[in-house]
């Protein structure tokens, strides 16, 4: 009996002890190990802003209009009136070609018309005083058309000495010198109205029934990288390419310093539609099968995790249409760190523009 007493004794003590270090344990860990901070994550705010499909194309830049100037009859160059890349007025006068024939004409063919009316003066007193017939009168009239038509030809024929602009623009390099003969058809030089321009670009087929008259044109060339051309689709062609597949756009470019020339590549986006949308960081989004979820930091630096629907998407940017809300803070980076429900801290990042690609 004492045995027993001496042994449950001991068993009694083993237990208390055991408890006892036990709670020793918890408590030096608890003293040791300091707790976990919070994670750090990189947020940005839900912007609502423009957004926009677009189809990105390369452009050739086009005169408004165009002309090559060029000689009507076979003369020699008197005179020259203008200089390599000058800028013209509509009129304007470019060449003088050799006319002294042609001066000679008119002045005998106005000449022979003033005798003409003299002559139907005095024939029409007569025909008043009853003392010549009318048929006379009628014969001079016609004599007076005739003399107009000759006076009518050759003042034409003195018009062709001298070359004007067509209507105003920028003239390229002179290809004739004083004292050349020229011969019709032979270019002089050539003249380009640059104040707009046309642009003329293609698109796949697909877009087709997406874009109308009218619609936004934003590019650039390599010689102004920095300086953004707007313009207005002014026109679609009638027909699809059947090698390509692709149709043929034209719009119209403001150029009122002069700085595109026909010739010119283009880079340019075409907008298919406009509206006002809620825009994020493409990195903010996670992918997963077939549904899409941001991670929302709270008022409390809490995460919460949104299923979103996405819209229109643009290099780095991605439309919300449903999930969240203006102005609430997404993470961009540290994703990989958090969950649902868990304390961050918190880093604020620069705000962006978005310009959605079809």
């Amino acid at each position: 009996m004492k045995v027993t007493l001496i042994v449950g004794s001991l068993l009694l003590m083993a237990l208390v002890l055991g408890i006892g270090y036990t709670e020793y344990q918890r408590y030096a860990q608890t003293q040791i190990r300091p707790s976990r901070p919070a994670p750090n994550v990189v947020i940005q705010p839900v912007v609502r802003q423009n957004v926009a499909r677009q189809v990105e194309a390369l452009g050739t830049v086009k005169s408004r209009e165009s002309v090559q100037i060029t000689a009507k009859v076979t003369e020699k160059v008197e005179q020259i009136h203008f200089e390599d890349g000058q800028q013209v007025n509509a009129g304007a006068l470019l060449v003088t070609l050799t006319s002294g024939e042609q001066q000679a004409k008119v002045r005998a063919a106005q000449a022979n018309l003033n005798e003409q009316r003299r002559e139907y003066r005095r024939i029409e007193g007569l025909v008043r005083q009853n003392t010549m017939a009318r048929s006379e009168l009628d014969k001079l009239r016609t004599g007076i058309e005739v003399a107009r038509a000759i006076l009518a030809q050759n003042q034409a024929e003195l018009d062709a000495r001298t070359i004007a602009a067509p209507f105003a623009g920028i003239l390229g390099f002179r290809q004739i010198s004083q004292g050349a003969l020229v011969t019709p058809g032979m270019v002089v030089t050539t003249l380009d109205a640059l104040d707009t321009v046309k642009l003329d670009f293609s698109i796949p087929e697909r877009f087709l029934g997406q874009i109308q008259p009218g619609a936004l044109v934003d590019g650039h060339v390599a010689a102004f990288p920095d300086q953004i051309f707007s313009g207005k689709v002014t026109g679609i062609n009638s027909r699809v390419d059947p090698q390509t597949r692709a149709v043929e756009v034209r719009a119209r470019v403001d150029n009122p310093q002069l700085l595109l020339r026909p010739g010119m590549l283009m880079t340019l986006a075409l907008t298919l539609e406009a509206r006002s949308g809620l825009v994020v960081p493409e990195e903010a989004v996670i992918p997963r099968q077939t549904e899409h979820f941001v991670m929302v930091v709270n008022g409390n630096n809490v995460v919460e995790q949104r299923l979103v629907e996405l819209g229109f998407r643009s290099r780095g940017e991605v439309e919300i249409l449903s999930g969240v809300q203006e102005g609430e803070q997404v993470i961009t980076r540290g994703m990989d760190k958090v969950r649902p429900g868990q304390t961050v801290t918190t880093q604020q990042t620069e705000h962006f523009t978005f310009q959605g690609v079809g």
